[in-house]
């Protein structure tokens, strides 16, 4: 988070924005290929607030907030999923 806000503090006048996505327990193939052992899938992600892993497409609306001109304003934000 400090080093988001510091950089992007550094260039902004450089009409560049900084921000970033901080998606905590995701399903990707990388758990079901091998990153976590079989008897561990069922319990991955059981300690956050929503008692399962998020998705990849849930994670997509924020990414289509920042991307247009439209959100030109916005910077130095983590946005943060359990």
């Amino acid at each position: 988070m400090i080093f988001t806000k510091g950089l992007a503090k550094q260039l902004a006048s450089k009409d560049i924005r900084v921000n970033a996505v901080a998606p905590g327990p995701f399903w990707t193939p990388l758990q079901v290929r091998g990153r976590l052992p079989p008897d561990k899938l069922e319990e991955f992600a059981a300690h956050t607030p929503m008692q399962r892993p998020g998705q990849p497409a849930e994670l997509a609306a924020v990414y289509v907030l920042l991307a247009p001109d439209e959100a030109s304003y916005v910077t130095r934000q983590v946005y943060d999923a359990p």
